[in-house]
């Protein structure tokens, strides 16, 4: 049996929050930084949000995914502790990506994109559909969708400011309930306490990229949302019911394009809801990989 990644010499399972950064160069020179847990035949290769890194995975839903498969989180060109300069389009982005995993020899992945990752992961699918097995799309919308040329004001002034700011982080991934908002207190716990291993921060031209390559995604433009009609692998598409950055409607309206799609939209919670909801989506997301083909 294949060792399986993310154990000590001693056998002992290492979580998420203690997982090394580890590092792959690709033929385009490009040198990645990733990390990984846990094994399986298909591995699941996970897609950042806006501005995010390695560290910005929740690392309960990483440890609640790589108790069933292989679970690689890695950063995009130009992002967190990978060479490059961030590239301003989701298509550039997806061929980033295309070049990672290839580095890596994987021949056949599971992608699931979270936010801006998951237009890279519609992009891949359309790009490269013989790499791919199965697709989780979270907080997702196809490009083209009217009223997605940009995000609200409030969201943008939250989540795209110089100094990335946690209570704006909070407003945004987490819905305005007591509920939510102690989730997400918990959330940032695990996320922000990481002490070692740590992967460098996102910078500003990252982030000026980025939010180049959401603005163009959503041009609206009513043409480019028959491009996702293409993708015929099987799809999951997920989000939370109060999400203010990537609205439930466009979930609805993605699932009804795509040809083999599932929706599961989750209660009390906004953009992190994948977060907040760990255990759940973790396991919802595993048994839809898990499903035979």
């Amino acid at each position: 049996m294949a060792a399986t990644h993310g154990q000590t010499t001693k056998g002992m399972r290492v979580g998420y929050a203690d997982a090394a950064i580890e590092r792959v160069t690709a033929e385009s020179g490009i040198e990645y930084a990733y990390r990984e847990l846990g094994d399986s035949e298909v591995p699941v290769v996970l897609l950042q949000h806006f501005r995010g890194n390695l560290d910005n995975w929740d690392p309960a839903l990483i440890d609640d995914l790589a108790a069933d498969r292989r679970v690689i989180t890695f950063d995009n060109v130009g992002v967190g502790g990978t060479s490059g300069l961030t590239p301003s389009t989701i298509e550039a982005m997806a061929h980033g990506a295309i070049d990672f995993i290839q580095a890596m020899a994987l021949t056949q992945v599971d992608l699931l994109g979270f936010s801006i990752g998951s237009f890279v992961a519609q992009e891949i699918a359309l790009i490269r559909p013989d790499l791919l097995r199965r697709v989780v799309l979270a907080s997702s919308a196809p490009k083209g969708a009217a009223g997605m040329h940009g995000w609200a004001a409030d969201v943008i002034k939250a989540v795209g400011e110089p100094e990335p700011d946690p209570d704006g982080y909070i407003g945004v991934f987490f819905a305005q309930t007591d509920t939510s908002r102690k989730a997400g207190q918990e959330a940032a716990g695990r996320i922000f306490g990481r002490t070692k291993n740590n992967d460098e921060q996102t910078n500003w031209q990252t982030r000026l990229a980025q939010y180049d390559a959401v603005c163009t995604w959503g041009i609206p433009d009513h043409s480019e949302l028959e491009r996702v009609r293409a993708i015929g692998l099987p799809v999951l598409v997920a989000n939370g019911d109060s999400d203010p950055m990537i609205l439930p409607r466009y979930s609805y309206l993605l699932t009804g394009l795509l040809p083999d799609a599932r929706l599961k939209i989750y209660p009390d919670s906004a953009h992190g809801f994948l977060f907040q909801h760990h255990a759940e989506f973790a396991a919802d997301v595993n048994a839809f990989l898990s499903e035979a083909s």
